[in-house]
């Protein structure tokens, strides 16, 4: 189950891909829990999150992805903390405690897990947009880190859930979370992870499937959880800075 992934390196890339403006100054471009990333929403969403008053309510039936028109249906990067904060975490310190454990939500069990079924039910489906994640080797007992990207070098879209925590005295969180499927049969990724454990990837989108994605009904989204085809990815180990420095200099 990855902890790490590589965000988009160029702004272009983001007008590209995914039809949306670029985060200011792009941000970092390795991100691990609780680090400052982003996801994209429609534009209708993004007003809620950022408590608009012009945001175009939902009615019933609706979420707010379906809800006001084409504009309110633009997509919009939001930046965002890697790590889900429930909206029911009582306090910051808490909400610390727990992001980094809530990175990734197994799609089989989001809709009842305690910590993502409010996402997951409100229709508070995002994209995640990356170029690469990494998992562990470890078939040698040695932990090699892996760079696992598309084939052709393209950004992936992965499927998320977001929140939007506020306490007390109004500070807001606003967090986010990758969804995972099952990868135990899968060409690839059943390579990686702990021997013997349930494998998992991230649930990547077909490009032409991220607007469906945003605006199905919550009974639908688990049809969009699907493995994404081992001949479309690569895998090659990364080289960590540490093995690359003379042993009679490290300190």
């Amino acid at each position: 189950m990855s902890t790490h992934y590589e965000t988009l390196a160029h702004a272009d890339a983001y007008r590209e891909a995914f039809a949306v403006e670029p985060p200011p100054g792009l941000g970092e471009r390795h991100l691990w829990p609780r680090k400052p990333g982003g996801f994209i929403v429609h534009a209708a969403t993004a007003a809620l999150l950022q408590g608009k008053d012009d945001a175009v309510p939902a009615a019933d039936g609706e979420t707010a992805d379906t809800a006001g028109g084409e504009a309110a249906r633009q997509r919009v990067f939001v930046p965002a903390q890697w790590g889900l904060v429930p909206h029911w975490v009582k306090s910051a310190s808490d909400a610390k405690l727990r992001a980094p454990k809530l990175v990734n939500a197994k799609s089989d069990t989001a809709s009842t897990g305690t910590a993502f079924r409010d996402a997951w039910l409100n229709g508070q489906r995002c994209i995640v947009p990356m170029v690469a994640f990494y998992e562990d080797d470890l078939r040698t007992g040695k932990a090699v880190p892996t760079r696992i990207a598309r084939v052709d070098g393209k950004p992936m879209g992965v499927a998320g859930l977001w929140a939007r925590w506020q306490g007390s005295d109004g500070e807001v969180i606003l967090s986010y979370c990758l969804l995972t499927v099952n990868a135990n049969n899968h060409a690839l990724l059943r390579r990686y992870g702990q021997p013997g454990s349930e494998k998992s990837m991230p649930a990547i989108l077909n490009e032409g499937a991220y607007d469906a994605w945003l605006t199905a009904r919550p009974e639908k989204a688990k049809e969009f959880m699907r493995q994404y085809a081992a001949q479309w990815l690569t895998a090659n180990p990364v080289e960590k800075k540490a093995d690359k420095v003379p042993k009679g200099l490290l300190g």
